[in-house]
């Protein structure tokens, strides 16, 4: 019915009589093969396929005019889905139906919402596309899941999870910032760019601020794309490693809500007229191996200080790595035994690295944007400031002090 109804708004235009199937046809069809369906669950298969292959022939030869004439086989193809929908929810399955009838009503209604997404890709965004296509959907399910090489630290199927994930936020802020990039400016970048990485939008931002004769929303964003990374790394600790994300999450609170309030009053000091380019084509399969590559290292080191100098070492091991990368010390941390180092002390060991890599970012700010940047160094500052009376306030906790 849902289909008949949107098929029958479609072409309401076309004169009575034209149309070769409306809400009437599309209700029956679903009925017709959902009892055929019931039938097939009952163990009547042969009636069931009778019934079924008599409404697609029905449906082929009322439509097999339509498509030489109007060349459009958005109807007939969705008179196929209504059949295999009714089919399935007679042989059991009603919500599975109800939920593809709601998707299959989504792509015919927003006919004209992708239809103008299509038109304003260009070359390069298919490409984004294919590329991610193979990372999320060549790779992944055919890889084995098991213990694998040195101290068995590999396992092939989360090792490529974490390259899918990774690029996953390399993509999306692709393709926000094709659609809203070059409208919100500034702030956008910084919104888009913090979703994969902060550190590289504050040297570009702050690099670009240097050079400015004066200061625009530059500041906001530097502020803006910290603000996103501390909120990007508790939802990466959160989907890779769930038991250290209560002590995480409440170590990155205060620093999220200092980095939060410097970045709107930077925000509502910026003038209006900031704009941005748009940023590379970030999907691109080398540079995931390569990350691969240093996350497989990773957990081999892991596996071995594990070993030999327990949840202590750990932990050293964690802040070592993740002072290069927030993310690499996360996916190292997700892939090691629970019983490997505790909550709480695993929770320290990756602010620690947070706090590394926004002090680097307060470096870059000082040296790219000079005293152009004063206003974003001092958000950057006060987030760090409220980042260390955290750590301190957790290690005096852990200490039983």
């Amino acid at each position: 019915m849902l289909i008949g109804i949107e098929r029958g708004w479609k072409l309401r235009e076309q004169e009575p009589g034209t149309r070769v199937a409306g809400v009437r046809t599309f209700s029956m069809l679903g009925l017709g093969s959902g009892i055929a369906g019931l039938l097939a669950r009952l163990g009547h298969p042969y009636v069931a396929a009778a019934i079924i292959l008599g409404l697609v022939a029905l449906m082929v030869v009322a439509y097999a005019r339509a498509l030489e004439t109007q060349h459009d086989s958005t109807s007939a193809v969705a008179a196929m889905v209504t059949i295999a929908i009714g089919f399935l929810a007679g042989l059991g399955q009603p919500a599975l139906a109800i939920a593809s009838a709601a998707v299959a009503v989504a792509f015919l209604a927003m006919r004209t919402e992708l239809h103008g997404f299509v038109d304003r890709l260009d070359e390069q965004d298919v490409k984004a596309l294919a590329r991610y296509a193979i990372i999320a959907g060549a790779i992944l399910p055919f890889l084995p899941s098991g213990h694998y090489g040195p101290f068995g630290a590999w396992n092939p199927q989360k090792l490529w999870f974490v390259v899918v994930l990774v690029t996953g936020f390399s993509f999306l802020g692709y393709v926000a910032n094709r659609i809203f990039g070059e409208r919100n400016g500034t702030i956008a970048t910084a919104v888009i760019g913090g979703l994969y990485s902060s550190t590289a939008v504050t040297q570009s931002l702050a690099q670009r601020l240097g050079a400015a004769q004066r200061a625009g929303a530059e500041p906001a964003g530097i502020a803006l794309a910290s603000t996103i990374m501390y909120m990007r790394s508790t939802f990466l600790v959160g989907l890779l490693s769930t038991r250290v994300l209560p002590e995480f999450a409440a170590l990155m609170a205060p620093p999220f809500i200092v980095s939060a309030i410097a970045s709107w009053w930077l925000y509502r000091r910026a003038p209006g007229d900031g704009e941005s380019a748009a940023p590379g084509n970030p999907v691109a399969i080398v540079p995931a191996l390569g990350f691969l590559t240093f996350v497989a290292i990773a957990a081999v080191a892991a596996r071995w200080a594990q070993g030999r100098f327990g949840q202590e070492g750990l932990a050293v091991l964690l802040l070592i790595i993740g002072s290069t990368d927030v993310d690499t010390a996360i996916i190292t941390l997700g892939g090691l035994d629970p019983a490997a180092i505790g909550a709480a002390l695993a929770a320290l060991a990756l602010t620690g690295t947070v706090l590394a890599n926004m002090i680097v970012k307060l470096g870059i700010t000082l040296v790219y944007a000079r005293s152009k940047g004063r206003s974003a160094a001092f958000a950057l500052a006060a987030s760090i400031a409220a980042l260390i009376l955290s750590i301190a306030a957790a290690w005096f906790r852990l200490k039983g002090w």
